[in-house]
């Protein structure tokens, strides 16, 4: 645990006045108005029950308010100097306001059990001090950087830039889930990108799959030998780029609901042909995995919708043509294939970065590919860990993996139906225990399932300005506190509060520069013109000196026709 060293000098800022509105808080007096900030980290010592040494019981400041200053009336008069007034009246402090601040209590750090709170409050008369940054350091990181299954993903916000780097545990990250909510140009998919450089660094070696809606993650390629990422044995991450042109999935793979979604609109009754055409199916699949191609579930829907007339002979129903005609026009479908697939182990494997980009295409096509994706490689893990499946199966998953998903809230919307969205549920509840890891991306968290956010138990939280988005957040984001979230508006870009399972306490922090571009940048739409007309305005000149272009100019006026 960490004592309070007896050769140290601490940074006293203030002394305790009582406590504060609840068992948990205390209420401090400091002059000091420029280190009493917002989340800064602070403590008093306490003596060690049964011990000699003292021990540093850190908190957090909440809150803070103006309780003594000089009149108003002095300040309302910009032609005085507050200072010689003071002076004149023998006020000589150098600081004349006076702040009441309310402190968190967080507990004394243990490197085995965490924070514990002793419940000790601190007397009045009690000594507050600034924590230094080599404590902060120790207690706020669960790994330390540069360490095995630590990922350095920027530094304290509220300290010199570098002083105090935050690194998070990986293990923690990627086991029990993590969601990145910002508002739109607040840095979520830069702060992605880092979080994806971390996890390939030599001491992670992630399996990382990624799905980018947008295309915005290809800038990933630079990882392949760059030398930041080399290992003393050899190591280099891999990077395999899918555009929508390698994305395939095997129709065999799609269940009743992929299948529907992909289809024009069908009636209640082609449902039910299509469903119970689906059960038939299945029955086949008993004895392994039945890779069953167009051709059979059209069959079984035939054999789904075939009645007897009253002489017993085969009658087939109306639905039957009709939905053979929709599953024929999915057979041409660019990406859901009979026989090619991308199986888990195309897409996995340690040390290796996998981005899905699906920019060209449909909404509905990209919820059938991420659920029957996500479906697959759960399923591969728990095969997997229950020894059903062998080497060389196309299933087989040895190690736990994990998968980021850009623009979660239309992959789990929600006040809508999604394909995804059940399948998120599932991994998210119960994929910890078979090592599969989701990351989810979004900047609209108010309109992101409530059950999927709150199964996502580490959280970066960067500027968020709408109050919608900001009032989901006050319970689907508990672990951040209280007082860190009325941050949220006042963040500026890069900047992050990170909470949960994958840091010992909430902090505020300023994401590190990536070591590969980033590939979301915002188009700069003047210099865009500027290059456009700059690039243009040669060749048009050119046209117009021609002498077609010149008779052309002489018989319009202002763009008319004056033949």
């Amino acid at each position: 645990m960490v004592k309070a060293s007896a050769n140290a000098q601490p940074c006293v800022i203030g002394t305790v006045k009582g406590p504060g509105e609840n068992g948990n808080q205390y209420v401090f007096i400091t002059a000091n108005n420029r280190q009493v900030k917002i989340g800064e980290f602070v403590y008093y010592q306490v003596a060690e029950p049964g011990g000699e040494k003292a021990l540093q019981i850190l908190g957090k400041i909440s809150d803070r308010r103006l309780s003594d200053h000089l009149p108003d009336r002095i300040f309302a008069d910009t032609e005085i100097s507050p200072e010689t007034i003071a002076a004149l009246i023998g006020f000589s402090h150098p600081n004349p306001e006076i702040y009441e601040v309310t402190v968190d209590v967080i507990g004394y750090f243990h490197p085995a059990l965490g924070f514990i709170n002793p419940r000790l409050t601190p007397d009045p008369g009690a000594k507050v001090c600034i924590t230094d940054d080599q404590t902060l350091l120790q207690v706020v990181n669960k790994k330390q950087p540069g360490e095995v299954g630590s990922a350095q993903v920027g530094s304290l916000l509220l300290r010199p830039d570098g002083a105090v780097p935050v690194a998070l545990d990986v293990k923690e990250l990627v086991s029990t889930h993590m969601a990145i909510l910002a508002g739109t140009g607040s840095g979520k998919s830069y702060t992605a990108g880092v979080l994806i450089e971390e996890f390939l660094q030599p001491y992670n070696r992630a399996a990382v799959l990624i799905f980018d809606p947008h295309g915005e993650y290809g800038t990933l390629a630079e990882l392949r030998g760059h030398p930041d990422f080399r290992g003393d044995d050899g190591y280099a991450p891999v990077v395999k780029i899918l555009t929508p042109d390698d994305i395939t999935i095997r129709i065999s793979s799609l269940d009743y609901h992929d299948i529907l979604t992909l289809l024009p609109e069908m009636s209640d009754r082609q449902q039910s042909i299509l469903s119970k055409a689906f059960r038939k199916l299945k029955k086949h699949n008993r004895g392994g995995e039945y890779r069953w191609n167009m051709d059979d579930l059209i069959a079984s829907v035939y054999e789904s919708d075939t009645s007897e007339d009253e002489e017993g002979a085969p009658k087939i129903g109306s639905s039957a043509p009709a939905i053979e005609w929709k599953l024929e026009r999915l057979a041409n479908s660019q990406y859901f294939h009979q026989t090619h697939h991308l199986a888990p182990k195309d897409l996995f494997e340690p040390g290796q970065v996998t981005v899905l980009q699906m920019n060209e295409i449909s909404q509905d096509e990209q919820q059938v590919i991420c659920a029957a994706v996500l479906r697959q490689s759960y399923l591969a893990r728990i095969n997997t860990e229950k020894d059903k499946i062998g080497e060389e199966d196309e299933n087989y998953l040895p190690y736990p993996v994990f998968t980021l998903i850009e623009e979660a809230h239309r992959f789990a919307p929600a006040k809508e139906p999604s394909r995804c969205k059940a399948v998120l549920r599932t991994i998210l509840s119960e994929g910890r225990k078979f090592g599969l890891g989701v990351g989810l991306i979004t900047q609209r968290p108010g309109k992101l399932d409530s059950d999927v956010l709150s199964q996502c138990m580490s959280q970066f939280l960067m500027r968020i300005v709408n109050p919608v988005d900001q009032e989901s957040l006050k319970y689907g984001v508990e672990a951040a506190g209280r007082d860190l979230l009325k941050e949220l508006p006042a963040l500026t870009k890069g900047q992050v509060i990170i909470s949960g399972a994958c840091v010992n306490t909430p902090v505020l922090c300023q994401v590190r520069k990536r070591l590969t571009q980033h590939g979301g940048e915002t188009l700069n739409a003047p210099t865009e013109w500027q290059k456009y007309f700059q690039t243009h305005r040669v060749r048009s000149q050119t046209i117009d000196r021609s002498p077609v272009a010149a008779k052309v100019k002489a018989k319009t006026f202002r763009g008319v026709s004056i033949e």
